[in-house]
């Protein structure tokens, strides 16, 4: 069963054929870019100087570049709610983040009573 709102597709095998040896000729010339002519004026360089197998690119190694990358990422400056509020936090001592700690649960367990008291438990 087909589509009975689609279009009927044309069978492949439904026009004349043709036979084995009459396929259309190949294309004879492919396209060249511009820059590619032999009168052109723009001088194309390809690589430098020769490296060695596992030299990078910058000269350095891969592990001082990761801690280059850390340290630029530790070192950026981002503004916005929830990066000033992990700024404070970072500024706490333990004993302050204790403290903070302990005043949240105190306040939540005060919530806690709060609403027992009003359902009459």
């Amino acid at each position: 069963m087909g589509n009975l709102c689609g279009k009927q597709s044309k069978d492949g095998f439904d026009g004349p054929g043709r036979t084995l040896g009459s396929a259309p000729a190949p294309a004879t010339k492919a396209s060249v870019p511009v820059t590619a002519n032999a009168g052109s004026t723009q001088k194309r360089t390809v690589g430098g100087p020769p490296r060695t197998l596992g030299e990078s690119n910058s000269g350095s190694d891969p592990r001082s570049a990761a801690a280059a990358a850390a340290e630029a990422r530790a070192n950026k400056n981002s503004t916005g709610d929830l990066q000033k509020k992990l700024d404070a936090q970072k500024k706490l001592t333990p004993t302050k983040q204790l403290q903070a700690a302990a005043k949240e649960n105190l306040a939540y367990r005060d919530a806690d009573a709060n609403t027992k008291a009003s359902q009459h438990h």
